[in-house]
């Protein structure tokens, strides 16, 4: 059997569990679970963070923690490679803290937080203080993403291989809210990144074409005047770097696609073995810009929403494996900053708490997917392109407990205030969820239980 130590440190790259966040010591039993959502009903028996039985009417060790399901899914922990903590810098909207609590709440045991906090996490210290933080709260792994250039300005190259060797060990960079324009550090970065084999993650977005656009191009942004944002903007850039990845050899991947013709262009590059994979987020999904009616702020977002032959082939780009995996991309923002004039509203949505109940419900519970198909794009599929060990693991005896308990016909309404984050942007306010995130497991701790943080 493999042992614990192996699974949650099997790769060195990664920094080790901390003492503060080593796997929970003694017997968790859950009861009444269907793994996938497949078979009858089985119990799952966890010893010292490792899932040791999976059976039907396992007996309760004494002392052991019990909870009990009615014939709910039990998936892999969910992972989600692209959130924004705020902390550093911007505690007054988000910290590791309530950010990790959101996290918990909505089915995640791991997230990479982006780098544009204040000061930039481009320095080995920033990275290794949000690591330590995250290990001392213990309700999710927090992994710092270093930015590509120093201080997101596009200029100089940020010491990839001393942030990869420090305490934190960032295996992902990304200057995400810029893009890196210039091809020439573009080029770089990639030759960079190889050597130390770590990810570089892009925001497309050609700042030439996006200056003080605010809504997407089309119809809508012009009958409300708004400044549109082309699809091209997004798309060369997408271009550009899947032709890179393929002369120069590293892995790249595009954060947020949002267009028809990214998916395309992600297409084209995974038949022709390039080294590129693509997240697409929730409000992507399923938004489209006919919500900018309102001129509401909380549906600015960047990229923008787009239009519904976008959404449409997100989706199915999704379903089909070319878009690899569903990231939030959370993004909080104070209430001053979101209610005001449109085009003056920050960028960014709330995601964590919400996206497992949006995807399995436009995509599960209408049977054009299975729960094994979430767990794919949620939980298996983003741990397997940064190469996270431990997290994303099958369901089976030997493996760590990241475990999330879902009902799937437990419904429940959105409401900010109600939300774990430190601010309320989300865009579902007042919408009815069709399922809900029963329980969340961390190396065998219960983090979040029935819609609240454990502890």
């Amino acid at each position: 059997m493999t042992t614990a130590k192996e699974n949650y440190c099997d790769d060195s790259s990664f920094p080790s569990v901390g003492p503060l966040a080593a796997p929970r010591s003694g017997n968790l039993l859950l009861r009444g679970v269907r793994p996938y959502g497949e078979g009858e009903d089985v119990d799952v028996l966890v010893r010292d963070g490792v899932i040791a039985e999976i059976a039907a009417g396992i007996d309760a060790p004494e002392g052991a923690e019990v909870l009990e399901f009615d014939s709910l899914v039990l998936l892999p922990g969910l992972v989600d490679i692209h959130v924004h903590l705020r902390e550093p810098g911007r505690e007054d909207t988000e910290t590791l803290a309530t950010g990790s609590a959101a996290a918990a709440k909505g089915g995640f045991t791991a997230v990479f937080t982006m780098a544009n906090t204040a000061p930039v996490t481009d320095d080995p210290s920033i990275a290794e203080s949000v690591w330590l933080k995250g290990q001392a709260l213990n309700l999710c792994d927090i992994h710092p993403v270093g930015s590509i250039t120093k201080g997101l300005k596009g200029a100089n190259l940020t010491e990839f291989g001393m942030m990869a060797d420090s305490q934190a060990k960032v295996r992902m960079f990304s200057d995400d809210g810029k893009c890196v324009d210039n091809p020439l550090i573009m080029r770089r970065a990639i030759e960079y990144a190889k050597g130390e084999d770590v990810l570089l993650a892009q925001h497309c977005e050609d700042p030439r074409l996006t200056a003080e656009a605010v809504a997407h191009e089309g119809p809508t942004a012009a009958r409300l005047g708004l400044t549109g944002w082309p699809r091209v903007a997004e798309e060369s850039i997408v271009a550009r770097d899947a032709i890179m990845a393929r002369d120069y050899g590293g892995r790249m991947h595009i954060c947020h696609a949002s267009t028809e013709g990214t998916v395309e262009l992600v297409k084209w590059a995974k038949e022709h073995d390039i080294p590129l994979t693509a997240e697409v987020t929730p409000h992507h999904l399923i938004l489209t810009d006919s919500v900018l009616e309102t001129y509401d702020g909380v549906y600015r977002v960047n990229p923008p929403l787009r239009e519904q032959r976008d959404t449409l082939a997100l989706r199915q780009a999704l379903i089909d494996g070319i878009i690899d995996c569903v990231a939030t991309d959370h993004a909080p923002h104070g209430s001053e900053e979101k209610c005001c004039e449109f085009e003056h509203a920050k960028p960014g949505m709330l995601g964590l708490e919400t996206s497992m109940s949006i995807i399995a419900e436009q995509f599960v519970l209408d049977g054009t997917c299975d729960w094994r198909w979430l767990a794919r794009v949620m939980s298996e599929r983003p741990a397997e392109i940064v190469k996270l060990p431990g997290h994303g693991r099958p369901i089976a005896v030997g493996e760590p407990a990241n475990l999330t308990v879902v009902d799937p016909n437990k419904k429940w309404t959105v409401h900010g205030d109600d939300l774990a984050s430190k601010s309320d942007n989300t865009p579902y306010e007042d919408m009815e969820m069709a399922v809900s995130v029963a329980a969340t497991v961390l190396r065998g701790k219960v983090t979040a239980l029935n819609g609240e943080v454990a502890g």
